[in-house]
């Protein structure tokens, strides 16, 4: 039989352990999942690799595949392992240390040990330059091109790789900073330079020094990279297009992918959120806790309305993973995620005060868990849950992947349970139980830190790990139900093929609102407008088919944070000011549950994010609609669960078998290739309409 030919896209999710991949029939909805182990040394080759299998699988043509949409961490693993380029600073003289003072606060402030955030620039690579403009654009000192020349001379000889501009209220005028790039460019030609006023054209030094120093640094590696995919792709045959999915939620190209590497940098844990709020609209829910934990890390996301929350900060590479301030602040929109050290592949161990530990390091792809067989002997959480009976040694990655028995006991039983006086279950039982409080902690904290009762958010939970977690990390939160995806273990990869052609735009006006140049104002936005346009046009979007949602960062004056607000389309002007001061004080009441009275208002960024439209993703599983009866359990397992006091004789469910409407009781495990579902004693289970495992505990939570 020929080859479907029918137009297909693919989403691919590269995690730290795992390569997720989905390929969409875009004529009958008809879905293949693949999942591999990530290549660290060669990311591409699992791509390439999990390609071929894919459409093999899918008897599909790969000529017909009509875009492949990427999400991938290895910005963020370049930054955290500090594998990027030799980077050189130019800046304002007097100023090229901005980057090392950094904030005036310790991020703690009783320990007097800390280590600050190194910058990814040492001094003897930041250069100054003759210039100096004001904070209203105009030009106090002009730039000197001969000294200039003889700084940027100076930094090739030291090899530098990459060269960053950033100069003082760049953000205003752009101008000396480009005539530096320019001469970047004669002077050494080849070389990448990233321009501050390009990258994070928005006022606070610290920060767009940061971010504009980390977007070159990844940058040769980006480039790259991207461009050995789209090599390989096309001599796999493989017509369509390469986009990349950015932090904030949407899809670019790779041209501008290349320029802005530093927009990648959550851009695979932001597919997951994506398909979280995609998948909270479909059953009508307006709020849930996205869960997705894999085989490196766990993330967690509040979606909000039908929409996951965003950032316009992070940070990465923190030297304390658990004390903010501790890391190197990008000033880019993200989907907003808290990330706990706990995956599959997380490392347990025994301290030197005799306590169990777990994580944050992780045995990753390579070597793996000790149960993979591939020479690792350390203790993970994966090989902890194979030993509890909450997965198939002989059914991982649907029985592509034999995990060793043998060799999870031998680990758990030689790191932890000897040291610590212990038996090989309670040990097993002890690695599951802290890595679950771990991030049941971090989850709470984070909901707490934004006004969020997590009390009320029912769980969703994905990820090759996450379903066997949910249900004792939701009993944690006291959660009311949690709910687990069918094709769990790869719903990033859909989250791909979800979102839509998108980029974001900032631009600094500080302007008291009671007295605005809203003239100025409807041209900053005009201008962003013009220019994200331009960027979906490129791309292959007709006018017609943009959307532009705006939004200003706004304060009471004299404060020192600013809040969202979202900015009415249409021309601005005096008689805008009642209803963004509404807007302002409605989302201000919401954090903080009151507003101090006459207390001017102003605001100093003003963004757009223009998109645009979101795909048409119609998704059929090929499965039949089915009688809501319940199949005959697979197989039974020995299972341990502390509310049983001891392991249990558990059914084993196939996931494709059940129907919607199906209805359990826990204790049940349900499996499908790429995730194993564990829910406990005392648990009502059914499936919805749209194939969504429910779990609600029969009685209150304990």
């Amino acid at each position: 039989m020929a080859p479907s030919s029918n137009p297909s896209r693919i989403g691919v999710d590269i995690g730290g352990t795992f390569t997720d991949l989905v390929w969409v029939d875009e004529a009958t909805g008809a879905v293949r999942v693949g999942k591999l182990l990530t290549t660290p040394k060669d990311p591409s080759q699992a791509v390439e690799e999990g390609v071929v299998t894919l459409l093999h699988e899918a008897d599909a043509g790969a000529g017909a595949v009509r875009a492949l949409i990427h999400g991938t961490t290895l910005a963020t693993n370049a930054l955290i392992e500090r594998k990027g380029a030799r980077v050189g600073l130019l800046a304002t003289r007097g100023f090229r240390d901005a980057v090392e003072i950094g904030r005036e606060g310790r991020y703690d402030m009783y320990d007097l040990f800390i280590d600050p955030p190194v910058p990814l620039v040492p001094r003897q690579l930041r250069d100054e330059v003759d210039e100096r403009i004001l904070a209203d654009g105009s030009v106090l000192r002009p730039l000197d091109p001969a000294q200039a020349r003889a700084a940027i001379t100076a930094l090739g000889a030291q090899g530098v790789e990459a060269i960053a501009i950033c100069l003082l209220h760049a953000y205003r005028n752009p101008a000396h900073e480009r005539a530096l790039a320019a001469l970047c460019a004669e002077i050494l030609p080849g070389v990448p330079v990233s321009c501050s006023s390009d990258v994070v054209p928005e006022i606070r030094e610290y920060e767009r020094t940061s971010t504009t120093t980390a977007n070159v640094y990844v940058m040769p590696l980006m480039a790259r990279y991207l461009d050995d995919l789209e090599r390989k792709l096309q001599g796999l045959g493989v017509p369509g297009r390469l986009y990349v999915m950015m932090s904030a939620g949407g899809i670019a190209t790779p041209e501008t992918a290349k320029r802005v590497p530093i927009r990648l940098v959550e851009s695979g844990p932001a597919a997951g959120a994506l398909a979280a709020a995609r998948s909270a609209r479909q059953v009508g829910l307006d709020r849930l806790l996205s869960f997705d934990m894999g085989g490196t890390t766990a993330k967690a996301c509040v979606i909000d309305r039908g929409e996951p929350l965003l950032a316009r900060e992070f940070e990465v590479a923190r030297a304390d993973r658990f004390k903010k301030g501790s890391g190197l602040p990008i000033r880019v929109p993200v989907v907003e995620l808290i990330e706990i050290g706990a995956g599959g592949g997380s490392v347990a161990r025994v301290d030197r005060m005799g306590l169990l530990k777990v994580g944050p390091d992780s045995a990753g792809a390579d070597p793996g868990p000790a149960c993979y067989g591939a020479g690792g002997q350390e203790p993970t959480v994966t090989d902890a849950d194979l030993v509890l009976g909450y997965l198939d040694a002989d059914f991982f990655l649907g029985g592509r992947m034999r995990l060793d028995v043998e060799a999870a006991r031998r680990a758990i039983e030689t790191r932890v349970a000897r040291p610590m006086g212990l038996g090989l279950t309670e040990a097993a039982w002890g690695i599951h139980r802290v890595v679950n409080e771990n991030m049941a902690a971090a989850a709470r904290v984070h909901g707490i830190e934004r006004g969020k009762d997590l009390r009320g958010y029912p769980l969703f939970a994905f990820g090759g790990a996450g379903p066997v977690h949910a249900w004792h990390v939701g009993q944690i939160l006291r959660v009311p139900r949690v709910l687990v995806p069918y094709g769990a273990g790869a719903l990033s990869a859909y989250g791909l093929l979800a979102a839509p052609l998108a980029f974001d735009f900032v631009r600094t006006a500080p302007q008291r609102l009671t007295a605005a140049d809203w003239g100025l104002i409807n041209r900053l936005f005009q201008e962003m407008e013009t220019e994200g346009r331009r960027i979906l046009r490129t791309a292959g979007v007709a006018d017609a088919q943009v959307t532009v949602r705006r939004s200003a960062e706004m304060r009471y004056f004299g404060q020192g944070h600013e809040v969202d607000v979202e900015i009415p389309a249409g021309p601005l002007t005096a008689a805008s000011l009642a209803t963004i001061t509404d807007s302002f004080e409605a989302a201000y009441r919401l954090l903080y549950s009151r507003t101090p009275m006459g207390v001017p208002l102003e605001a100093l960024n003003w963004r757009a994010v223009v998109s645009g439209p979101p795909p048409d993703l119609t998704i059929t599983d090929g499965l039949a609609a089915g009688t809501a009866a319940v199949p005959a359990a697979k197989k039974h397992r020995a299972a341990y669960f502390a509310e049983a006091a001891g392991y249990v004789d558990t059914p084993v469910y196939d996931r494709y078998q059940l129907d919607p409407g199906a209805r359990l009781a826990g204790p049940v495990i349900v499996e499908e290739r790429e995730s194993t579902t564990v829910i406990g004693p005392g648990a009502r289970v059914s499936v919805d309409t749209h194939r969504n495992l429910v779990a609600e505990p029969a009685g209150e939570v304990r």
